[in-house]
């Protein structure tokens, strides 16, 4: 015998929707724009500044690629589309915070609910809409010092490529997506790392024709912070690990 009853399904707009009135409610957003790319709007705040808004929307098409590249969904087969893309929103806020506050040289972070993120607009190019810049050099070498960097506090980017930073107006490059971002700690962190050095090689060469020798080595990098623990990247190795007789007091606490 079957029972009838009455419900509701949350779909992908109405999730937006409660995404944006919490943002509003708490002062982020005052305003939403135009789209501005794939899964971004153009928003204000109370003071008028330009924002950017990030709405993570995974789906089925994508779930193969997900599991592949991002693992805080913890191997599980039945899990809510939503749900991932809320664990997706808050991976990339936490990533994109403790950047900032490292200053590298990411959007400023302004505040996240649900799947949605709230950035300060970066104004200027998406690297892979360059087609000439006037010291390709100084360029490459930035790029190759922010994969360095990373390193060197613990992470990885895992997918450092022309469509995931921007060139400032002032022609300083600033990473703008990073979900996926791995500790070196990572059992393939040297293949994800090569991987976005050739990255950048094969653009610059295709791009700009433009060749250097200098390609950094993961085993070259020496560890100097640990924000893969911070954040808790994929691969990270907690140090911090209770006895068990600290376990068995803290029971008995």
């Amino acid at each position: 015998m079957r029972v009838q009853l009455d419900g509701y399904r949350l779909t992908n707009l109405g999730y937006d929707y409660l995404a944006l009135i919490s943002l509003a409610l708490h002062g982020t957003v005052l305003s939403v724009g135009n789209q501005i790319g794939v899964g971004k709007e153009s928003a204000n705040d109370e003071q008028h500044e330009d924002l950017v808004l990030k709405l993570h929307r995974l789906g089925r098409t994508s779930f193969r690629k997900l599991k592949e590249k991002r693992d805080y969904h913890k191997r599980r087969s039945h899990i809510s589309w939503l749900y991932l893309s809320r664990l997706a929103a808050t991976k990339e806020y936490a990533f994109m915070k403790v950047l900032y506050d490292h200053e590298f040289a990411v959007p400023k972070p302004v505040g996240h609910n649900r799947h949605c993120i709230a950035m300060q607009l970066v104004k200027g190019h998406c690297l892979c809409n360059v087609h000439h810049v006037d010291h390709p050099d100084k360029l490459y070498n930035q790029l190759m010092e922010i994969i360095v960097r990373l390193a060197e506090h613990g992470l990885i980017h895992g997918d450092f490529n022309e469509f995931n930073i921007m060139l400032s107006d002032d022609d300083q490059p600033v990473l703008i997506d990073f979900p996926q971002m791995i500790s070196t700690s990572h059992e393939n962190a040297e293949w994800y790392f090569d991987r976005d050095v050739k990255c950048v090689v094969d653009f610059f060469r295709k791009r700009f024709s433009y060749e250097c020798d200098f390609c950094p080595e993961f085993d070259d990098i020496e560890r100097k912070f640990s924000l893969d623990v911070e954040v808790n990247a994929s691969g990270c190795q907690r140090k911090s690990r209770l006895s068990d007789e600290e376990k068995v007091y803290q029971c008995k606490c």
